[in-house]
Order: structure tokens, then sequence, then C-alpha cells
């Protein structure tokens, strides 16, 4: 096997390296490095991270299409791309065959933040879909799937792991094998939206379990807050009876009312602080 990996994202990295002894890559494109943080430093991709851990040709192009001639010469055997951030264009699209790696069961949850909008929607199963790469976003056609639980305390970061790992056995099954493909059905398809700064916000005229999943759906790696700017990492339901809107501090906990029920905030993060239990953030705040 001799094949070509393209990804950006933390999550592509860690399919990355489950699945690189089994796809052997002799090349990996990823996007250019980025400003990132407060400092807005500029730093490499996750991909590009693990790419020169596992020792591995990198190419880091403004544009995917500057990579289309040298992917082509390679003549790989397969051409596997993962939460790449860029849509694929010709004539890289119909020069090779790709396989994209999709953290969602298809055709539910196409788009840009499968992993956070299941977990915002609650639901109870999700998966990985191997399908072949066509003009229309997470269209193609599906080769393997892995499904996987979707736990009750479930993060960003929980499930993510487990995704990965359902990715690389979906993958190496859609390697190992003759593919064969069925098409999605179009009129099922579900989209996940990129997360915008709005789906950051715990807007308490919704109800406390969405408010409650949205902090998990963002954690730890986007983040949810308070209108106010308070950064919330944990919350769960359940507290005392208060207007939608009111917080309220009781006995060292910090309580949101909502339409629906009452938000306990376990753990906050003040804007420009360190995050911190609830009862190390009353000892010096008021609310």
């Amino acid at each position: 096997m001799k094949g070509v990996y393209i990804g950006t994202s933390a999550y592509a990295a860690a399919v990355l390296a489950l699945c690189a002894d089994a796809l052997a890559p002799v090349l990996v494109v990823t996007r250019p490095p980025s400003a990132r943080g407060r400092g807005r430093r500029f730093e490499p991709s996750p991909v590009a991270a693990r790419a020169r851990e596992l020792g591995l040709e990198l190419a880091e192009p403004q544009r995917l299409a500057d990579e289309a001639q040298r992917i082509a010469a390679l003549a790989p055997d397969a051409v596997v791309l993962c939460a790449y951030g860029e849509l694929v264009r010709e004539p890289l699209l119909s020069s090779v065959e790709i396989l994209n790696v999709h953290p969602s069961l298809l055709p539910r949850w196409r788009g840009a933040a499968p992993i956070e909008r299941t977990l915002m929607a609650g639901d109870e199963r999700s998966g990985v879909s191997i399908m072949r790469l066509v003009a229309e976003l997470d269209a193609g056609p599906v080769c393997a799937v892995e499904s996987v639980a979707v736990e009750p305390g479930d993060d960003y970061a929980s499930l993510s792991e487990r995704l990965a790992r359902a990715g690389d056995v979906a993958l190496r099954r859609a390697l190992g094998a003759p593919r064969v493909y069925g098409d999605q059905d179009d009129s099922a398809a579900t989209y996940a939206e990129k997360i915008a700064a709005a789906d950051r916000v715990l807007d308490p005229a919704r109800g406390a379990a969405e408010l409650e999943r949205r902090v998990r759906a963002l954690h730890p790696h986007i983040g949810a807050r308070l209108a106010s700017g308070l950064g919330v990492s944990a919350a769960r339901v359940g507290g005392p009876a208060l207007d939608r809107g009111a917080t309220e501090a009781r006995d060292g906990r910090l309580f949101l009312g909502t339409a629906e029920g009452t938000l306990e905030l376990l753990a906050v993060k003040p804007p420009g602080g360190r995050e911190m239990d609830a009862a190390a953030y009353l000892r010096g705040h008021a609310v």
C-alpha cells in the first residue's frame, strides 16, 4: 500500500496516527500554519505536527490544487481525506479516487461540525462513514460505516476519540477489500453547520437540557459561555427554580435559570482567567 493523506484538524491527526501503518502515506497534505491563541502566533496544524512526529513527508500548500500534479505523479494506491477544511476542486477531484473519513452516520450531519452537532442534538448514536468524495458537500456514495454509541456524559473530546478509532476501523475495511459503494438518501440529509460565535452563547431562552448538551459539545476545544462572557466548561441539569436568565449562588454552587429548568454551572472560566470550579469562582466574584 502506498497512500496520500489529506487533513488538518485534531480529529484528522488522531485518525492519521491510527491508520498510518495501513495507509503507509508517502505524502501528507495539510493547511499552512495559522494564527492561533491570544498571542495570534502562527502554529502548524495538528496534522502537520503529527506527520512530523511520524516522520512522514509533509506539504502545507496555500491551495490543495497546488499539490494535484504531485499527488498524481506519486500514483498512490489510495488517497484519504479527513477534515481538511477546504473544498476539493478539479483537477484533483476527478483525477484520483478520494476516500473521505467523515465522523457521522451519513446522510445525517453532512458538513463542517458533525461531532458538535451530534452532541447538541442529543443523538444516541454516531459513527464514521467512508465515502467517495464528490463535488457536492459530503454527498458521495458510502463504502464502509462504523457505528458507536453516544454516552450520556460524552463531550467533544471523549466522543471524537472514539470516533477516531471507529474511523480507523472503517478505513481499514475500505482499504482491505474491493470497495462496494451505496448512494446516500439525499432526502434524509441534515447539515452540521460550522460553529459560529452565536452557537457558543448559553441562551437562557432555551432549556437547561439543551444548554447542558451545548456545553459538552463545545468542550474543550471551543468553549461555551454566558452572555456576560463567563465561560462554562462543565454543567448539569438541576437546581432551585429560578426566573429565566437569573443567576444565583447557593452554598458555593452557581445556577442559571432557563426557559425549561435550571442549569448548574459546575466549572467556569472568567474572561482572561483560568478554569475553576464554581465554589472557587464564587469566593472571588459577586453574582
